[in-house]
């Protein structure tokens, strides 16, 4: 099984302006995200940024990381991605595996573990990762996308809301997790690059629109996403000056780790 790791990277952020760039113990972050990913993949597998400013291009250059230029205004990410499919040739039949570039401590395993869950779907065109929500908070919260799968272990449906709803639920005003185990959707992709190029030109979904989810997206044109069950809670990524400090600190006390 062979794939190639795609880290789409642009400097506009509103808030955490340049973030690719961000310095982490000496290192643009970017750079750390596919240091860290190098160390759950096979030897040989293509780690490569795709950035949409020469300046990421040049700092991942300077660390030995593989970056092909892409352009500045895709409406989304997996534009970014089919574009970078296109710069390095890949075939249609080529799978890709998309980890976000402010995700310097993911855990490198899920990189392989996304991959192996495409290649063992065969009527999949994405898949996905998930884990057990084990606290009541996150499973209100509409920061923490859920996941619901059905018997073959393919997403049913994603929404920020908590699913699936309990109806018997006590009604005692205490708040239990329901059963089965609500799952947390972790958003690394693997993708075939058949899909991928084509899935920025299909219409976006009205649930899409709805939850800002561009996953339903697939779901809603009948395609169908394999979900890897981990058992580890995703590691924190970057989305704040606060989120980035404790970035920092996690380097400064345990080095690449």
């Amino acid at each position: 099984m062979r794939y190639t790791v795609l880290i789409p990277a642009r400097l506009a952020s509103s808030r955490l302006p340049n973030k690719p760039l961000a310095d982490i113990a000496g290192v643009p972050m970017v750079v750390r995200v596919a240091q860290r990913v190098t160390q759950g993949v096979p030897t040989g597998t293509r780690v490569v940024v795709a950035a949409d400013s020469m300046e990421i291009v040049a700092a991942c250059s300077g660390f030995g990381v593989s970056a092909v230029l892409t352009d500045q205004n895709h409406p989304s990410g997996s534009d970014r991605l089919a574009q970078a499919c296109d710069v390095l040739g890949l075939d249609d039949g080529a799978t890709v595996v998309n980890v976000q570039g402010d995700e310097p401590l993911i855990d490198p395993d899920l990189v392989q573990a996304v991959a192996t869950v495409l290649h063992n779907s065969p009527q999949a065109s994405m898949g996905t990762v998930a884990c057990a929500i084990t606290s009541v908070e996150d499973f209100f919260s509409p920061h923490v996308v859920k996941v619901v799968l059905d018997a073959s272990g393919h997403a049913l449906y994603f929404s920020r809301a908590p699913i699936p709803y309990w109806r018997d639920a006590p009604l005692d005003g205490t708040h239990t997790l329901p059963q089965p185990t609500p799952l947390r959707h972790i958003g690394v992709y693997a993708y075939r690059v058949r899909f991928l190029r084509q899935f920025p030109r299909l219409p976006q979904a009205p649930l899409e629109i709805t939850e800002a989810l561009e996953q339903l997206r697939a779901l809603w044109h009948g395609h169908k996403i394999a979900v890897h069950l981990s058992e580890r809670a995703p590691a924190v990524g970057v989305d704040t000056p606060q989120d980035l400090e404790r970035v920092r600190q996690h380097f400064v006390q345990n080095g690449a780790a």
